[in-house]
């Protein structure tokens, strides 16, 4: 294996072959041994995902609890768990689907899935007011590109560079993590990629970060093929949150050029940071918002596109025909998620939980060298961590060693990019769950200072 290929096994950090994975399995019990043996006979291997971590019994709250009785707070939850696991308000009321109408046929419309149609359109800005419903977000990502070719005629797409927007060939085509193209062969040459707005590893700044946006401009002058820009509103894995500024030159150069902006708000959509969508923090109009994850409220596989009525121009096309597609237990889950978030004024919370969390995790970053960044919004933060606050060089190793303390210590997260502590809790977590974490985040560094 070359360096190159280690690196990009590792920037996930949670590498199912590495030494620390190892020695994580060396505290298990033999119960726990024997089931992840078998699981390991039956399921195809992949990074990331097989030979598993663990073996999961139960799970409530901001819990996951595994077989040998031992909970963790999951500060992961691959972005579905915004109000909690086994929500009861939510389960109530996929039972009570379930027990009238747990399947629609396609061809078929269903009176929960025209409710909460209707529900979720009136969280936009009233010209995003069509919606189509898939079973996942990679298929949300496939129904928006489709449909910017329609809308433009246009065949490319620009994306940013190590971006993800699923796993299926089309998503990582217009992806650009490294790993998931590894062995694919020739994708669609129809994709650009063009630099995040970061700034933590840029050498020179631009305060407005107008030279990434300018980019876009240049691609799109070069190339009148371009349909569409494709981008996470705020980068959820390793966390980086461009400016305002950012955005509203995106916005005017897609514009301009005739440029269908899609947002893929997959992992970062209602209250993550703080608002139900991320878009609205940049007070921007996006053409088409993927949406996915906690969608389902970590029950139901389930996601969509909203987009403008204007739009509405592909009815002899079948831009998704998913067999699931307007899912009365995904549309009920859904309902009851967002119904959950408001009556429990959840926004409100967790912009106050940002000041906590702002304030903890930038005193660990004063007391520890080996943070070279602390960033966040809401409760989606990044801790990012280098053997070297001046030459930045990324601190893999212990990144993957603070993970497996804190996981020893009952706290789940990722790892991304290698080096970046990822934290997204439920939006449920109370004060003091939160302050446990930091705490128990606190011990880990110590213990490898």
């Amino acid at each position: 294996m070359n360096k190159m290929d280690e690196a990009h096994l590792l920037t996930e950090g949670d590498v199912n072959f590495s030494a620390s994975r190892k020695m994580w399995y060396s505290v298990l019990d033999k119960t726990t041994l024997d089931l992840l043996e078998e699981d390991a006979h039956y399921f195809l291997h992949q990074s990331l995902s097989t030979p598993c971590l663990d073996v999961l019994e139960s799970c409530e709250g901001i819990y996951i609890k595994d077989v040998s009785g031992k909970s963790y707070m999951d500060f992961h939850g691959n972005n579905v768990h915004q109000v909690g696991y086994r929500n009861p308000y939510v389960i109530d009321k996929i039972k009570q689907q379930m027990d009238i109408l747990p399947f629609s046929p396609r061809r078929y419309t269903n009176g929960i899935a025209i409710e909460f149609s209707k529900k979720l359109t009136s969280l936009f800005p009233e010209s995003l007011n069509r919606v189509l419903f898939a079973p996942g977000g990679t298929s949300s990502v496939g129904i928006a590109l489709k449909l910017a070719r329609v809308i433009t005629g246009k065949n490319k797409v620009v994306s940013l560079t190590d971006s993800f927007h699923g796993a299926s060939l089309d998503a990582i085509a217009v992806g650009g993590e490294a790993q998931f193209k590894k062995y694919m062969g020739p994708l669609f040459p129809e994709t650009i990629n063009i630099p995040q707005p970061v700034q933590y590893r840029t050498d020179s700044i631009d305060p407005d970060e107008n030279l990434y946006a300018d980019a876009l401009e240049e691609i799109i002058k070069k190339d009148p093929q371009i349909g569409a820009f494709i981008a996470e509103t705020i980068r959820n894995t390793d966390v980086q949150i461009p400016s305002r500024a950012y955005w509203k030159r995106v916005r005017e150069i897609c514009t301009a050029y005739n440029v269908i902006l899609i947002l893929d708000e997959i992992p970062i959509a209602f209250g993550r940071t703080g608002k139900m969508f991320a878009f609205e923090h940049y007070d921007i109009e996006p053409d088409i918002v993927c949406l996915g994850k906690g969608l389902g409220a970590g029950i139901i596989p389930f996601a969509a596109i909203v987009t403008k009525d204007q739009y509405n121009i592909a009815a002899e096309v079948s831009l998704g025909h998913y067999t699931h597609e307007k899912s009365p237990l995904g549309c009920a889950a859904g309902l009851a998620m967002i119904t959950y978030i408001e009556e429990n004024d959840l926004l409100k919370k967790v912009k106050e939980d940002e000041l906590f969390m702002r304030s903890a995790l930038l005193r660990l970053k004063q007391q520890f060298p080996i943070i070279g960044d602390v960033r966040g919004i809401g409760l989606l933060w990044g801790i990012e961590l280098v053997k070297d606050s001046a030459t930045k060089e990324k601190a893999i190793t212990e990144a993957e060693k603070i993970m497996y303390e804190c996981l020893q210590n009952g706290l789940s997260f990722k790892v991304s990019q290698g080096n970046v502590l990822q934290l997204c809790p439920p939006l449920i977590i109370t004060r003091a769950e939160l302050e446990n974490a930091v705490l128990i985040l606190e011990k880990a560094f110590t213990s490898i200072s």
